[in-house]
């Protein structure tokens, strides 16, 4: 009896990681590992190809895996009837923070994606995040100097492409990012 109370302390009290994203089809992910490689290769960011390409809409959190229906009902709860829209990738941008930089695929100013993240906001909102939409290609043991070494060459470096955002995903960290969940944007085109 005392082992299974042991183990049922261990479950209740094992915590996994969430988070919220708008992932590009698979052809845009390839397309973006390709400078996730480079970044490897060339600067010493093996971290970055961790993570598939996409967008974050409420960033990683912690929580007790016996509170993931909670996670899930709040997650079903967001608002999404909105209709599906295109988001056009633009070149790169960066976060030039010396501790931590940031290289990243530029996502162009759209409305409807930060629409879609204050209604993500509204049932996860206990983590203060400021919305900077963005694809990171570069980060974590990226050190300065690097960073400084790869944004010469990909603040001029072109990539423009575009794909449309039809749902949104809930994953849980397993060793790796797993979706564990999505919900689809269910307005109609023709409302807007």
């Amino acid at each position: 009896m005392h082992v299974s109370f042991i183990k049922k302390n261990v479950f209740c009290c094992m915590k996994k990681m969430y988070f919220i994203a708008v992932y590009p089809p698979q052809e845009i992910i390839e397309e973006v590992k390709v400078f996730k490689k480079d970044l490897a290769l060339n600067y010493e960011n093996s971290k970055a190809l961790k993570n598939d390409a996409h967008i974050t809409l409420f960033p990683p959190f912690s929580r007790a895996l016996e509170l993931e229906n909670d996670i899930h009902a709040a997650f079903q709860k967001i608002d999404t009837n909105l209709s599906p829209f295109e988001i056009t990738l633009n070149g790169f941008g960066s976060f030039p923070n010396p501790k931590n930089p940031v290289l990243f695929v530029h996502p162009e100013p759209n409305e409807n994606l930060h629409i879609l993240h204050e209604r993500v906001k509204q049932y996860f909102n206990f983590t203060p995040y400021s919305f900077t939409p963005h694809i990171t290609v570069g980060y974590r043991n990226l050190s300065y100097d690097n960073y400084l070494k790869a944004w010469e060459i990909y603040k001029e470096k072109e990539f423009k492409t575009k794909f449309l955002v039809n749902k949104i995903t809930l994953l849980r960290h397993d060793h790796e990012w797993v979706p564990i969940a999505e919900k689809r944007l269910t307005g109609n085109v023709s409302e807007q």
